[in-house]
């Protein structure tokens, strides 16, 4: 099974550093076959951003090797709005939605974890030291809990793995990037969640979820 997509990834339309197209033939160089642009937005630049994603997703040459889905990251917003800002990056063309979680390295508004899985999300990023029931709301809404390479994000991992295998939610391995440092390989990727101490058989099933997830 070819470990190749990253559904998390950052350009200078946020907080990143490079151009959407030096991010996609960079990931195309480092073995990626499918990723997703998903920066950073609230209320205050989620139009222009998500517009400009949609739009150069939109002109990404069909033939090339790697796919550009348009996604969005909700991020640090006040937890009432991820629903009416989820739906609305949805009707906009938003593939892929994450929603910012209550990472541990973070100032993050107590609930956002819950609140972000009421809403019409894909992917929580970096949920932190997520609780059971919210673990549990992510299995029923069939959201990826993310394990990430980013840095300080990825002190939860094992937590997450632990919640997620206790209560059956799914998981994502994401890279998280900002910086060209930030995009490592597929197999280095792989190393991230063995790391955090998943067993071949359940990335492979990562892997196989992602699959049938990215092709609805």
């Amino acid at each position: 099974m070819m470990y190749n997509y990253n559904l998390h990834a950052h350009t200078f339309l946020s907080d990143g550093e490079l151009l959407p197209s030096e991010v996609a033939v960079r990931y195309m160089a480092a073995g990626y076959k499918t990723i997703a642009i998903t920066d950073h937005a609230d209320y205050s630049n989620i139009k222009p951003a998500l517009a400009a994603i949609v739009e150069f997703c939109r002109r990404w040459p069909k033939n090339s090797s790697i796919q550009i889905l348009p996604g969005i990251e909700l991020t640090h917003l006040p937890p009432e709005q991820f629903k009416p800002l989820a739906n609305y990056a949805r009707k906009q063309g938003a593939k892929i939605i994450i929603a910012h979680g209550e990472t541990t390295v973070e100032p993050v508004v107590k609930e956002t974890n819950k609140l972000a899985l009421l809403a019409d999300i894909d992917i929580l990023a970096h949920p932190g030291l997520i609780n059971d029931a919210d673990t549990l709301l992510a299995k029923e809404k069939g959201v990826f809990l993310e394990i990430t390479s980013r840095r300080g994000h990825c002190e939860t991992n094992a937590h997450v793995v632990k919640q997620a295998r206790q209560f059956g939610a799914k998981l994502i391995l994401n890279n998280d990037s900002h910086s060209p440092e930030d995009i490592i390989t597929p197999a280095q990727l792989v190393n991230i969640g063995i790391e955090a101490g998943l067993a071949k058989d359940e990335i492979e099933k990562i892997y196989t979820d992602v699959t049938t997830f990215l092709a609805k």
